[in-house]
């Protein structure tokens, strides 16, 4: 029987061999068999034990097979979330020498679960909220690729916790297709139109079976999933070129995609003649997850969203510092020697108790932002610094309106001459509207 299997594979494993072959996947003995949750499938579909690991294997048509084995490849090379390809076994007979279906053999995704499963269990608010974050960032990084989906569903998709992050994979690439020259608006409408009716679909069945957990909202959980994919690959694919003194948009544009309940996983700058160009890769996280990395990182333990944007000046300061052999522990610690610390000790000591370093870190690169936007160029950290203590930090209590000495303790390369900006209304307090 071994002998006459056809197997094509990209990992070799003896023990594949060793499968009951010769049984229909529905026959196959319960210790072969590893007991994980599913979704909804047209095929025959098991998981099983192989060596160390488990696989998940589907009947279907020997070109399918085929076809799907190739696709799934592609997508890994392309770095698209999704199961990875393991095997192809055609020319299954059973004992009577009749023909059994040919059979596609993926890796199981360990700690995964359906996304079908996900919902039909009781969900937090906050976790329902990253799941549809997560699908939506899937279905933009599948797109920007070049990838038709043409079957979304909630069966078709697996749910990954994995140190802090949320991430949905493709388990099933039957029905896709991959154009070289990208898709149409065309294409991603109707994918997005297969993804709302699935899996809304798909909630209903849940709610109607009474599988679902109390307050699913089928509708409103796929017209969210869609409107997330909307808001996320306007801000990932629009074109915006950086000019050597607006290196402030690159904040602004980050912080746009943490609006939108997503952090940064990889961002890229490229400069040519004309200026530069972001390239961002999105991810979603648990909750506290930035707090714990920053901790971790510089020992600071300060608030959630302080830690985030904290965490994404580092980014900042680590692609513009970054050389191939610092890794991120060495590349925190000059942040925060370079950038941190330099700002925090820079306050007069009559101004330090106004506010804790973190917030008053992140009230400083807000101030920057707000005043590279106001005066068209790159303002330094030293004029930022300046600013914020003359105009806001002097005001932050009514009783108290002193004015701060220059701040000549801090030094920074291609520093901009020191100069202060007072944006005040008339009860000395500052007026946000006034600097954009």
């Amino acid at each position: 029987m071994g002998s006459s299997l056809d197997i094509t594979t990209a990992a070799v494993d003896p023990a594949l061999l060793d499968l009951p072959w010769q049984l229909p996947l529905e026959q196959w003995p319960a210790d072969r068999i590893a007991a994980l949750p599913k979704g909804l499938s047209r095929h025959t579909v098991r998981f099983a034990h192989l060596s160390n690991h488990v696989i998940a294997i589907k009947e279907t048509l020997p070109e399918l097979a085929k076809r799907e084995y190739e696709m799934l490849k592609k997508l890994v090379a392309l770095a698209v979330p999704c199961v990875e390809p393991f095997a192809i076994i055609n020319n299954r007979t059973d004992a009577t020498g009749e023909p059994l279906p040919a059979v596609l053999i993926t890796r199981h995704l360990k700690f995964s679960l359906p996304y079908r499963a996900m919902w039909s269990q009781g969900l937090r608010p906050d976790t329902a909220t990253r799941l549809v974050d997560a699908l939506a960032l899937l279905l933009v990084r599948l797109h920007i690729a070049g990838f038709f989906w043409g079957d979304v569903s909630l069966s078709n998709t697996l749910f990954r916790r994995d140190a802090g992050s949320f991430a949905a994979y493709l388990v099933d690439a039957e029905t896709g297709q991959l154009y070289e020259g990208g898709l149409s608006n065309g294409q991603r409408e109707n994918d997005l139109e297969i993804a709302r009716v699935n899996i809304a679909g798909e909630l209903l069945d849940l709610i109607a079976s009474g599988n679902a957990a109390p307050g699913v909202d089928a509708n409103a959980i796929s017209d969210r999933i869609i409107l997330k994919y909307r808001n996320l690959w306007k801000e990932l694919t629009a074109a915006e070129v950086i000019g050597e003194s607006e290196r402030w948009k690159i904040s602004r544009r980050v912080e746009r995609l943490n609006d939108l309940g997503f952090d940064i996983e990889e961002m890229t700058i490229k400069s040519d003649g004309a200026g530069s160009t972001i390239k961002i890769q999105p991810k979603v996280v648990d909750a506290g997850h930035h707090g714990r990395r920053l901790l971790r990182l510089t020992g600071l333990d300060v608030e959630e969203n302080q830690a985030r944007r904290l965490l994404n000046d580092l980014d900042e300061y680590r692609l513009a510092h970054s050389k191939s052999a610092d890794d991120e522990e060495v590349l925190a610690h000059e942040w925060l020697s370079h950038s941190f610390e330099p700002v925090i000790t820079a306050i007069p000591k009559h101004l330090t108790g106004r506010l804790e370093p973190a917030e008053l870190y992140h009230q400083v690169l807000e101030h920057r932002w707000y005043l590279s936007q106001n005066e068209k160029r790159e303002v330094s950290s030293v004029d930022a610094v300046n600013s914020y203590i003359n105009t806001v930090l002097v005001h932050r209590r009514d009783e108290e309106s002193l004015i701060a000495p220059e701040t000549g303790n801090i030094t920074l390369p291609n520093a901009i001459p020191s100069g202060t900006i007072t944006v005040a209304d008339e009860d000395g307090e500052v007026d946000w509207r006034d600097l954009v």
